[in-house]
């Protein structure tokens, strides 16, 4: 099977297994695991930030960013389609108690100025902006990336308003990758960034929050309400130690397999959004003459591609490439696809 749902279904490394398993491990609790402590120092280092917070998950990064950075009652912009407002549970809502205020914009980049505009500022009867929120890269505009310079114009609205900044950078790598810029540079005029290591970096857990060292205290505690004090947990930290050394320039190859995925797909008549194609992740729209697309979506696992079937009722497929994924798959692919287009 040829499993292109999501890079969440990346195997750990050979190397990351024997890291698994030799790993020094204590207490994550009481702040006695050294490869924990290890991991959360390196991430810092790397993205430029004061201290790291190593999270279960990217959900509930997210939940901790916005329950540090934010009060109930407070509103958070952030662009219409954004993962922590479609895909997080409503956890904004529900657990940190805030209004989203959701703006459409360019293939997920949002402009500045459009975020300028739905600022709502201090009185009486309105839900106060605190906080703006930016996706990077952009999972539902295509994996689409945000760049430094506007990010930077972005940090002059918000300083403006006196609003911080979160970058949810599930995949930020993939974005550095991309656009050829060293990470630290593309999130220093954020407060506050998340990264995966369980999507392209191919660890079996977790996510890093990082920012100031005032703002991981608050995050600290907020993870324990959430529920995500651990334990011996460098058993885990030690796979996203060999990532952050080995997985991230490989990045670059996925990048090319789903620019070679989308470009076959489109010589074969599907629709697909080129200029959104940036980073790891295709989406393709069924043509209407090949009937259903949940269908099409079962034609491709019968013939040994795994996909999601289309969401809410769209025509689109996602595919997304990453480690184990190479361009002997990419062809075998597009071999199924032109088969199926041409029934």
């Amino acid at each position: 099977m040829i499993d292109v749902r999501s890079d969440t279904v990346t195997q750990p490394t050979p190397h990351m297994r024997q890291a698994m398993f030799t790993a020094k491990v204590g207490d994550d609790f009481y702040g006695l695991d050294p490869t924990v402590d290890a991991l959360q120092r390196i991430a810092a280092q790397r993205l430029g930030k004061e201290s790291a917070l190593l999270m279960p998950s990217g959900t509930m990064a997210n939940a901790a960013a916005l329950l540090s950075h934010t009060h109930p009652g407070e509103s958070v912009i952030m662009e219409r389609t954004a993962h922590v407002y479609q895909c997080e549970a409503g956890h904004m809502a529900a657990i940190a108690g805030v209004l989203p205020v959701p703006i459409a914009g360019d293939r997920g980049v949002l402009p500045p100025e459009a975020i300028e505009a739905g600022i709502i500022e201090e009185d009486v009867v309105g839900a106060t902006t605190s906080l703006i929120w930016i996706e990077n890269t952009h999972n539902a505009g295509g994996g689409t990336c945000t760049d430094a310079t506007t990010i930077a114009a972005t940090r002059s609205v918000a300083d403006e308003y006196g609003l911080k900044i979160h970058i949810d950078g599930e995949r930020i790598f993939h974005a550095a990758i991309a656009l050829g810029v060293p990470v630290a540079d593309l999130v220093a005029d954020a407060d506050s960034v998340q990264f995966g290591l369980s999507k392209g970096l191919a660890c079996p857990f977790g996510s890093i929050l990082l920012g100031t060292e005032a703002f991981i205290a608050r995050a600290r505690k907020a993870r324990q309400m959430l529920g995500g004090g651990m334990r011996q947990i460098g058993l885990l930290a030690a796979a996203g130690l060999v990532a952050l050394e080995e997985m991230i320039d490989r990045l670059a190859e996925d990048h090319a397999n789903a620019r070679a995925l989308a470009e076959g797909l489109v010589a074969q008549g599907y629709d697909v959004d080129l200029p959104c194609v940036q980073t790891n992740i295709v989406y393709v729209n069924i043509p209407a003459a090949l009937g259903d697309p949940v269908a099409v979506a079962g034609k491709l696992s019968s013939h040994g591609i795994a996909v999601n079937p289309p969401w809410r009722a769209s025509r689109q497929i996602r595919m997304v490439t990453h480690y184990g994924i190479t361009a002997e798959d990419i062809a075998e692919i597009l071999a199924v696809t032109a088969a199926i287009a041409r029934q």
